[in-house]
């Protein structure tokens, strides 16, 4: 077999076997196929595509390219969840405790920042001494003793990638269903769980914003979980404007702390049960979403499920009450942006909230940048809601005074607000299992 005869194949719009697709991973892997052939092949397969045979080839081949967990000995069921990415996405951190505290283990492999979207690593990173970089032995330990732990990737998971994803970030084969499927579900499925579940967002501040695109990416993951036994459930996500009142690092893990006492934000509270329900349908815990939603509530209001986060936070190194003093969020300055106009707000370009957020410090511009875990906006105002001339819609908390006058302007684009009232869009739009 030939690395130049699998490229052409592709090229030419023919199937690649199993065979063919762990061939060329396994030796790309090893260092016998260069970067140019795999751009090459990566650049067949953006303009080729692949079906469902071929992308649950590649999931399952670059799965196997590094580690692959065993929770086996954890007599529990083992589910996880994963979101594409959004501005003020902070599900993660109330969901994967919520959960935990029901009798499910959750062992959660999460990300940072990453271009407008804000990182699950960066957000924990902001509390005192919280580690991320557990080893796979430490991981372990985490999950059979508390139930939940959520850590970076490391250097033995999925290697392939890792390595794919830095040639296709700079060849422009980023956009590709069957790359970005196999991406995710091979990361997740490494993890040694039993089943996930998937928010699919779509929106001005999703990766995906158009809904056919979502769907489609929503539609191949599900069938590689059912191609590789194990059970995957996908919610199509409204990202049309941020989720909850706050974005960036510190002030969400504040708004996620609320939910787990039983309180936050309406959307966050929504989407935080609406996950949760379908990761203890897909473990067996509950046999209708009515049940598992009732038993998720519970958890709540009896405030089990934020033991179990002050549980995960210190086995992490962290200490969990430092999130209630003063200097946890506190910046050098605020602002305000308001609205010149009377009405009624109309529509976010979320997107350009997210990169505002990303300019204040609480993203990265370039791969070295330092986060700055206490710089955020408060969204003060939602689609919808009447606004006053002069009336704030964003409060800006920053430690750097260009770095604010940047974001404002961004800001100050990002909203607009007219005289009719806007159509109503639900939060969850489809579910695919």
């Amino acid at each position: 077999m030939r690395a130049v005869d699998i490229i052409r194949k592709k090229r030419d719009g023919e199937k690649l076997s199993r065979e063919e697709i762990r061939f060329f991973i396994e030796k790309f892997v090893d260092g016998e196929i260069p970067d140019y052939q795999m751009s090459a092949f990566l650049m067949a397969v953006f303009f080729r595509s692949m079906d469902f045979e071929e992308t649950t080839a590649l999931t399952d081949a670059m799965m196997h390219s590094g580690t692959v967990l065993d929770f086996s000995d954890i007599p529990v069921p083992k589910v996880d969840k994963h979101s594409t990415g959004g501005v003020g996405d902070k599900i993660s951190l109330p969901l994967a405790p919520l959960v935990a505290s029901c009798g499910v283990a959750v062992p959660m492999i999460s990300g940072r920042a990453l271009g407008h979207t804000g990182g699950t690593l960066d957000k924990l990173e902001s509390i005192p001494g919280f580690r991320t970089d557990l080893s796979p032995d430490e991981f372990h330990e985490a999950i059979s003793k508390v139930g939940v732990a959520i850590i970076g990737q490391t250097e033995d998971i999925v290697p392939a990638d890792r390595r794919m994803y830095a040639l296709r970030d700079v060849t422009a084969t980023v956009e590709s269903i069957p790359l970005i499927s196999s991406s995710i579900m091979s990361k997740k499925l490494a993890e040694g769980i039993d089943g996930l579940v998937l928010d699919v967002k779509t929106g001005s501040g999703a990766f995906m914003r158009n809904y056919d695109d979502a769907l489609k990416l929503a539609q191949t993951m599900v069938a590689i979980g059912k191609g590789m036994n194990r059970k995957v459930t996908a919610l199509i996500t409204n990202m049309n404007q941020p989720l909850g009142r706050m974005v960036g690092n510190a002030v969400e893990v504040l708004e996620s702390v609320e939910v787990l006492q039983n309180s936050g934000p309406h959307d966050v509270r929504e989407l935080t049960l609406a996950l949760g329900a379908r990761m203890l349908l897909i473990a067996g815990v509950s046999d209708t979403l009515e049940d598992a939603l009732d038993l998720l509530e519970k958890k709540l209001s009896t405030g089990e499920a934020y033991e179990k986060w002050v549980q995960m936070v210190e086995n992490q190194g962290g200490d969990p009450n430092s999130i209630f003093k003063p200097d946890f969020i506190g910046t050098k300055y605020g602002d305000v942006v308001a609205s010149d106009r009377e009405g009624i707000l109309q529509r976010f370009d979320t997107l350009q909230i997210g990169l505002a957020a990303s300019v204040l410090g609480a993203g990265r511009e370039k791969a070295e940048d330092v986060v700055d875990h206490k710089v955020g906006i408060v969204v003060l105002k939602k689609v919808g809601d009447r606004v006053d001339k002069g009336e704030p819609v964003f409060e800006v908390r920053g430690n750097d005074r260009d770095r604010m006058a940047r974001a404002i302007e961004l800001l100050k684009s990002s909203f607009e607000v007219g005289d009719a009232h806007p159509e109503s869009q639900p939060l969850i739009f489809e579910v695919i299992d």
